[in-house]
């Protein structure tokens, strides 16, 4: 059965020309989450970035069935770490976007496996959404991330319903630039790239600083980390790098 079109909220036009294969992308999706055999929703709860970092958010790490916002002041330092929330996901994760870089022997440095990571290419807005949406609904998918540079709130409440009723984590990977002060989603990060620190395909291990600029029940807060890629942790530099950060008015 052809799924329907994407809902008229999305946007407010609607594509005319052929666009993303909504049914070829159900049918994929269907046949990987078979063959890995992960058919049971992943479990609710956090996912765990560094004991330090942990201990500042509500539940212990960042939270599942639930959408978060990544602001890239550096591309290659939030698609890094973007692979690597993706990564404890554990299981089937999409990256959707209008043209897809992602390379991933790259993120693999960041622990996210190949063969756990689906590219979708929408080139139009409503397509990306709907297959967002549609991905995080699908219980057997662990994470999606979207990278966008605009969403507007009535779709960014969908996506985060469609993340409570599926279980897995979803991810909105947007230009620092091209954010409003409002948000539906649970987190916003910003991460910047330290000197000496390297994106998501350099040699060595990155540095970022991450910045906690909204989180429902958190203080903003921002800490300098180091990823290890030799044994995949996240650790947060000298462990006395927390800094408040002033509160933005909405």
């Amino acid at each position: 059965m052809t799924p329907p079109p994407p809902p008229a909220d999305h946007e407010t036009d609607t594509p005319t020309a052929p666009g993303l294969d909504q049914a070829a992308l159900i049918a994929a999706l269907r046949a990987r989450i078979a063959r890995l055999d992960r058919s049971a929703a992943p479990a609710h709860g956090s996912l765990p970035l560094s004991p330090a970092i942990d201990a500042a958010l509500p539940g212990g790490g960042l939270a599942r069935a639930a959408l978060h916002e990544v602001l890239a002041e550096e591309p290659g330092a939030a698609a890094g770490f973007c692979a690597l929330l993706l990564a404890r996901a554990g299981g089937t994760v999409l990256w959707i976007a209008p043209e897809p870089d992602a390379w991933p022997p790259g993120l693999a440095r960041f622990g996210l496996a190949p063969a756990d990571l689906v590219l979708v290419k929408a080139p139009r807005r409503a397509e990306a959404l709907w297959a967002m949406e549609e991905s995080l609904r699908c219980p057997g998918v662990a994470g999606v991330l979207l990278l966008a540079e605009t969403v507007e709130m009535t779709a960014a409440r969908r996506l985060q319903l469609a993340a409570e009723a599926g279980g897995g984590i979803g991810l909105l990977l947007r230009p620092a630039g091209s954010v409003d002060a409002a948000t539906v989603a649970m987190t916003r990060w910003r991460v910047d790239a330290l000197p000496g620190a390297g994106g998501a395909q350099a040699l060595g291990d990155p540095r970022w600083r991450l910045s906690l600029e909204r989180g429902r029940g958190a203080q903003p807060q921002s800490w300098d980390v180091t990823w290890r890629v030799a044994t995949e942790r996240l650790e947060v530099d000298g462990m006395a790098a927390l800094r408040s950060l002033p509160r933005r008015r909405a």
